[in-house]
């Protein structure tokens, strides 16, 4: 399968370092821009400590079923220059909105077949640029619907739920200790802020607490695929339930037992803890499978505009859009 190095100008000028990967065969293909989770984190989804290595298998995939596949490195990660922490929950959004338009721009992309898939932090920014632009399928993997803020609490207590009954046992006092961190965080002004000694992507902070995913939800213009494993410990699955009754339309949701927020199974009781020995196992099969079927129903459709128009469309506001095809 072709890979391809893209670069992207972000709206500063600054150049995402990214790969297009394309099916076999002659173009223009369908396409979708691949969007990760949170961290200076490359284009497939890794960190030196933490390798989610989830790039390369879902644009595998996704080229073995006719659609080409963008992934990009993170400012600060990867070939990309600047400082991660500079960057804010905001200006991740701004980033991928620039390599979507890049990405539809493409001789070798099919006009009006462009869809988005983002997983954890990437699903929130995968809603948003469904909710603002024009693009022809959306695939949110361990999305939240709700604020960052309401969010992050749960996490919190989940997490804390899924440590040893020693830990268990001062869920209040480590209740205290999050909302002070939380208090603080909020009243930061700097783009980088010291915890317990610790520098914290404070701007990303403060813009993902305030963040409400259920707006941009509510506006979402195309079919919406919505994953979330059960034994996810850091978004709440029932979050599946609010984003199938928030989309225009309703998405097709699956709460899939034993998969874990790294997109991996796991038959024993979930921790943060596990995630090195999941991570040393290929992406759940099976998710990529489902991932790869429903886009290649959604977005082999006929186009629903000439390409000049369809092109155009990732300029316009929703006001503006044509209508967004039926769900099945």
């Amino acid at each position: 399968m072709p890979e391809i190095d893209m670069t992207v100008a972000a709206d500063d000028g600054t150049p995402l370092a990214g790969t297009l990967t394309l099916p076999s065969g002659p173009g223009p293909h369908p396409a979708v821009l691949l969007l990760h989770g949170s961290g200076p984190l490359d284009r497939d989804g890794n960190t030196p400590k933490l390798v989610m290595d989830l790039g390369r298998p879902m644009a595998d995939a996704l080229a073995a079923a006719g659609i080409a596949t963008l992934r990009y490195d993170r400012r600060g990660a990867g070939a990309t220059p600047g400082d991660w922490r500079a960057a804010g929950f905001t200006g991740n959004r701004e980033d991928a909105a620039a390599a979507l338009r890049a990405l539809a721009a493409r001789p070798d992309v099919r006009a009006g077949a462009v869809g988005v898939v983002g997983h954890s932090e990437g699903a929130l920014h995968a809603m948003a640029l469904a909710a603002r632009t024009q693009v022809r399928a959306v695939v949110l993997l361990a999305g939240f619907a709700g604020t960052g803020e309401d969010a992050f609490r749960w996490q919190g207590r989940s997490v804390v739920r899924s440590m040893p009954l020693p830990v268990r046992l001062l869920r209040r006092p480590l209740g205290a200790l999050g909302n002070r961190v939380l208090a603080r965080l909020k009243r930061t002004r700097t783009d980088v802020a010291r915890i317990a000694g610790a520098p914290v992507n404070a701007r990303w902070m403060r813009e993902m607490l305030a963040h409400d995913s259920r707006d941009d939800l509510a506006a979402v213009d195309a079919p919406v695929l919505a994953v979330t494993g059960d034994k996810d410990i850091q978004v709440n699955p029932a979050d599946l339930d609010v984003i199938g009754r928030l989309v225009p339309g309703g998405a097709e949701t699956h709460r899939i037992a034993g998969l874990t927020h790294v997109l991996r199974g796991d038959a024993g009781r979930p921790t943060l803890g596990a995630y090195r020995r999941l991570l040393r196992e290929p992406v759940d099969p099976a998710l990529l499978a489902l991932v790869a079927s429903w886009l290649t129903r959604h977005l082999d459709a006929t186009p629903r505009e000439t390409p000049v128009e369809a092109r155009a469309g990732l300029l316009l506001t929703p006001a503006h859009r044509a209508p967004a095809p039926s769900h099945p």
